[in-house]
């Protein structure tokens, strides 16, 4: 459980399209085994502390001639971002992938002192 101290709360949400390798015959389409990309995810605004992240996919064009077999994650949560990470494996193929996301977390007040 994330707990917040007395800091005010922070909340970014944002979509990005992974990859899109149809066009280009990437290896997400045309491969087998496992694959992954990685895209990094940078905040507007830096949050105090690494914020909590959900991701999820809000797009995804797939072939149906095989089983979908997909994940996708947040990996290296800082306060100023995140990598999105997309895998699949087998003969699973993937032309295009869209992630969404919503980072929650404490963010900085006027009022805090920089002693550094």
């Amino acid at each position: 459980m994330k707990k917040f101290l007395t800091h005010p709360i922070g909340i970014e949400q944002g979509e990005n399209v992974l990859f899109s390798e149809f066009a280009e015959g990437g290896d997400m389409w045309t491969g087998q085994g496992p694959r992954e990309r990685r895209t990094h995810v940078r905040f507007k605004e830096a949050f105090r502390t690494p914020p909590m992240v959900q991701i999820g996919i809000s797009l995804w064009d797939v072939d149906t001639s095989s089983a979908l077999r997909a994940e996708v994650q947040a990996e290296h949560i800082t306060a100023e971002g995140f990598d999105a990470v997309f895998r699949t494996w087998s003969d699973t193929r993937i032309a295009r992938i869209r992630a969404s996301w919503t980072a929650i977390g404490e963010v900085a007040h006027p009022d805090d002192w920089n002693i550094s």
